[in-house]
Order: structure tokens, then C-alpha cells, then sequence
């Protein structure tokens, strides 16, 4: 029998050892997607109750423009709404996300800030939801404040504290300056702690302080950004397909998923740095007005159009902050 040369062994063996390390691949591979499946569908377990669970395009058509120059500009609407409130929308927010740099900047608009919603005259902002849906706020948006949104996501604030402990298991660090109680079902008491997801959404939805919505807006914006901070932690990137999936029945949005899983990627990256934040109307550019449709901040928009466009100018290294 004729033996085999060196040549032969060589090559015999760095085949063998290919398949080998073809099948570690192979079954890694499998792994990670039974790994993925099992956790997106234990998230999706979470979200049975989600008001929003198969609700894709209730809200109808969303004219937004096409993003130009990699800055993409997202709609945030969200109701904390009960049963014996109306159906406006109590939280707008605009995310402003730079797909170049990986930034994120937020912009909070105050719910009784009086505009001109198109085709129904002066109204305070949180009514172009009742009026129309995400994309009459859109148009509110782009009259009042010359801003294009480009991409919706509609929140259900009832699914908030599931998705907020699977962020951040061990809790958000917040210092609580006095007891909070009225309307939110609960009794958070002052001091520096760590709140779970349902102590995070009573600290968020109270609004008897002597900011009164001034102060929520800065809590919404204050746990948004540090839920942001804890998304970059290991234990966070391992539960990403549970957490895509906790929020399937509490989130209907028009974006699509490949452009938000990139989206999300940019945001976990550390480099990715702090979100920063505006309110709109900012300081000493509003008063308060008695009008036909109740108590409204009757403001400068010249003054908050300027302060708007610089804050989104990813050229300009600034932060605006307001407080009252």
C-alpha cells in the first residue's frame, strides 16, 4: 500500500481540524439563536397585556419626510393616562438621534404649550393626539416649530416597569427631595435610594410638586437618561432579545426593526456618551394664559425655534438645561 507524504498528512489534518472548527462554530451558532428565541419569547410572555399588542398602524398614516444627513428625528408619545382621564397623550417627546456620531439628544414639549395644530386652530399641544394621532402632532410639530420627525413610537406606560427591570435589575438611583403619594398609588419617601420599575413609574407620573409639570417633564428626562447609562452594562446586552421582545405589546411604532436594532446598537455603545436633554418652552420665553381651552404657556417661538435648532446642531458642543 502506498504510503501517504507529509504533503498528504498535512493536508488530510488541517481538514480535519477545519471541520472540527466548523462544527464549534456550527453549534456556538445554534446556541446563540436558541438563546435569543428563548429569551425574546420569555419577553414576549411579559407583554400579553400590552394595549399596544397587534395594534400596527391603528393610528393610520405617518407622513414623516425621509432622515437627511444620518440625523433621524423620533416622535415619543406616551399616556399615564387612567381609566378616568382622557385619551391625550401625556408625555411628547422628540429623540434626536445622529447615526454618524451615535449621540442621542431629547426634547420634551410640554403637554400645555398653546399652538396652532393644523386645520383646528389654537389648542394646547397634547391635544393633536386626541385630534388625529401621531401624525397631527407631526404636522403640530413642523408648523410650530419648523422640525421634521421622521419615525413615531407610541409607549404604553403600563408595560414601563417590566422593561425598566429588565434594564436595570438592581434598581435606578434617584434622589427623592419629598414624600410623593398623590396619584400614583404609592409612597415614596425622600432620600437617595434605588427605585424598581413600578416606584420608577409613580416617581415619574407624580406631579403635585411645586414645579407641577415642569418637574415630571425633568423626572421623565432624568430616568430616560439613566436608564440609557445602565443599557451599556453586560447583564443588559445579554437580556437585549428578552428586552425586544417585552416590548412588542407596549410599543406600536412605524420604524423599522433593522433600523432600530441599529439604532439600539449605537445607543449601548460607550462611547455613545450621556443623553442630553431640552425642554421646550425653555426659560423666560413663556406665561401663563387663561384661554377658552383652559390654562395654557403662551409662548415665544422665535425665542424656542432658535434655542431648538441650536440644541440639534450636532456641530455645537452645548447642553441647555432649564430649570424652574
Amino acid at each position: 500500500m502506498k504510503q501517504l507524504g507529509r504533503h498528504d498528512k498535512n493536508t488530510r489534518k488541517r481538514k480535519k481540524k477545519t471541520g472540527r472548527n466548523i462544527g464549534i462554530v456550527t453549534a456556538l451558532l445554534l446556541l446563540v439563536g436558541f438563546y435569543w428565541f428563548y429569551q425574546f419569547n420569555e419577553g414576549l410572555s411579559l407583554s400579553e397585556d400590552g394595549s399596544l399588542k397587534d395594534k400596527n398602524d391603528e393610528f393610520g398614516i405617518f407622513d414623516g419626510p425621509e432622515p437627511q444627513f444620518g440625523e433621524i428625528n423620533i416622535l415619543l408619545l406616551g399616556s399615564d393616562a387612567r381609566k378616568e382621564e382622557d385619551g391625550r397623550s401625556d408625555t411628547l417627546m422628540i429623540a434626536h438621534y445622529n447615526q454618524d456620531t451615535k449621540k442621542m439628544k431629547i426634547v420634551s414639549i410640554m403637554r400645555d404649550t398653546y399652538v396652532e395644530i393644523p386645520e383646528y386652530g389654537m389648542h394646547k399641544m397634547n391635544t393633536a393626539f386626541t385630534l388625529g394621532g401621531p401624525e397631527l402632532v407631526r404636522q403640530t410639530i413642523k408648523e410650530n416649530f419648523d422640525l421634521d420627525v421622521h419615525y413615531y413610537a407610541m409607549v404604553d406606560f403600563n408595560g414601563f416597569p417590566k422593561i425598566a427591570d429588565i434594564i436595570a435589575p438592581d434598581g435606578i438611583e434617584v434622589d427623592i427631595p419629598y414624600a410623593m403619594s398623590h396619584g400614583i398609588n404609592m409612597t415614596l419617601n425622600p432620600g437617595v435610594q434605588k427605585l424598581d420599575g413600578d416606584q420608577l413609574l409613580g416617581y415619574v407620573r407624580f406631579r403635585h410638586d411645586h414645579k407641577n409639570d415642569f418637574g415630571r417633564v425633568e423626572r421623565q428626562q432624568e430616568v430616560i437618561s439613566k436608564l440609557k447609562d445602565e443599557a451599556v452594562s453586560v447583564h443588559s446586552l445579554l437580556n437585549l432579545p428578552k428586552l425586544l421582545g417585552a416590548v412588542n405589546g407596549y410599543v406600536d411604532t412605524n420604524l423599522e426593526k433593522m433600523k432600530m436594532l441599529s439604532i439600539g446598537k449605537g445607543l449601548i455603545d460607550e462611547s455613545s456618551g450621556k443623553i442630553e436633554t431640552l425642554r421646550l418652552p425653555v426659560d423666560s420665553s413663556y406665561s401663563n394664559k387663561r384661554t377658552n381651552v383652559g390654562e395654557v404657556l403662551d409662548i415665544d417661538f422665535e425665542k424656542n425655534i432658535d434655542a431648538l435648532t441650536t440644541f440639534l446642531d450636532d456641530s455645537v458642543e452645548t447642553k441647555i438645561t432649564d430649570e424652574d
